[in-house]
């Protein structure tokens, strides 16, 4: 697998280098050392690839997260752009030698997406990731008590604290644009971490500040249980998970494992249900649903915490009296395009749901984008997400 991806991105690499230089570099100078250096940034990267594929291993890739992911930005960074201007420039040919159009609008068009393709790439790794968007949404349901009217839920999902190491100025941040937006509860939907529980040591005084009236619930994603660590045996994954299970509560979480807690205002209360990680395949499957909600009262107004979408069609729409259901997972694939209503992101390739609100009948769920990035520091058209419920008792 990784032998493929290693061809593959060496082609994607490499072809547009050589249209290139054999199209404009040979024209454009003659002094070697201004060949040689065009051929630099791809030597760099082509090394650096190899590598990655034949020479490091899972420990060397838990190591060093954050400079693959940097390097997966140089490498798109010197790849993309070469791309788009090899394709408007091939496009062009047959119109310059069968109708005789000029070539200078192929390359003009190459040129443009060329620069706009750095400059998404430049925004997405140093400012898009960070830009914290606090959405708003309101759900209205006529089973919701009178008491929790107005009341306000915050959401958070996928912050993969990994990725964040050395920027705990970025965490503070979040911590206090959430703390703004005075949540009655606060509900984190899983992946705090990468890999491992040892990534929370720098950031877990960080996120005790976060404060809600009614307190921090939190469930696991998929890569809180150290599945994409190799394990030198069971029982050291095992040590590992309740690591990162005690470093959940010592955060101020009230985790959820297959659980239930009622929520209460008064003499009036909701319940609020979360399961461990269940979702769509390859991943592992951990939650129990009928263990969470065995002994409920299914009568109250009921709030559903599941990392994974795709759980939500594979079994929680066969519990009716399950209202909502908070999930995050997908990071909507940490680009997209959202803008009037033209909502589109890669991820739409692979999940049902994937972003945003969804219903079925009187049922909905509602995936969140995620606050941190799995492998590619970058984030385009898609930023981490904040999410304020407001419920609304309806008639």
């Amino acid at each position: 697998m990784l032998q493929r991806l290693f061809i593959f991105l060496l082609i994607f690499l490499i072809l547009p280098d050589i249209y290139l230089y054999l199209r404009f570099i040979v024209h454009l100078t003659a002094k070697r050392w201004l060949r040689i250096l065009y051929w630099l940034p791809a030597f760099l990267l082509s090394t650096g690839l190899l590598y990655l594929v034949y020479f490091s291993n899972n420990a060397f890739a838990e190591r060093h997260t954050q400079a693959i992911g940097w390097f997966s930005i140089f490498f798109f960074l010197f790849t993309a752009p070469k791309l788009l201007l090899s394709l408007c420039t091939i496009i062009g040919v047959p119109f310059h030698k069968w109708l005789r159009w000029p070539r200078t609008p192929f390359i003009c068009t190459g040129l443009t997406l060329a620069v706009i393709s750095i400059v998404m790439i430049i925004y997405g790794s140093f400012i898009g990731r960070t830009q914290f968007d606090v959405k708003e949404v309101t759900y209205s349901s006529p089973k919701l008590p009178s008491a929790f009217d107005g009341y306000r839920i915050v959401q958070l999902s996928d912050i993969h604290i990994g990725s964040w190491q050395g920027n705990t100025s970025a965490i503070q941040k979040l911590v206090k644009l959430v703390n703004e937006q005075q949540a009655d509860l606060i509900v984190f939907t899983g992946d705090l971490v990468n890999h491992r529980a040892v990534e929370l040591n720098d950031f877990q005084d960080i996120l005790a500040g976060l404060k809600a009236k009614d307190g921090v619930y939190s469930i696991l994603g998929n890569h809180d249980y150290g599945d994409y660590s190799r394990w030198r045996t069971p029982e050291e994954k095992n040590i590992n998970l309740n690591r990162t299970k005690s470093g959940i509560e010592e955060c101020g979480f009230d985790l959820l494992l297959n659980d239930s807690r009622t929520i209460a205002v008064g003499d009036t209360s909701f319940l609020l249900v979360g399961v461990e990680n269940t979702g769509k395949p390859p991943f592992r499957q951990y939650g129990n649903l009928p263990l969470a909600i065995s002994g409920v009262d299914s009568t109250l107004f009921t709030v559903l915490l599941s990392h994974d979408a795709s759980h939500w069609r594979q079994e929680v729409l066969e519990h009716r009296f399950i209202d909502l259901t908070l999930s995050g997972h997908t990071h909507a694939a940490q680009c997209g395009i959202s803008w009037g209503k033209l909502h589109w992101s890669p991820s739409s390739w692979i999940y049902d749901e994937w972003e945003g609100l969804y219903r079925e009948k009187e049922q909905l769920l509602y995936v969140n984008r995620g606050l941190g990035y799995v492998g590619v520091p970058m984030r385009i058209g898609m930023e981490p997400e904040i999410t304020c419920f407001t419920l609304k008792r309806s008639r």
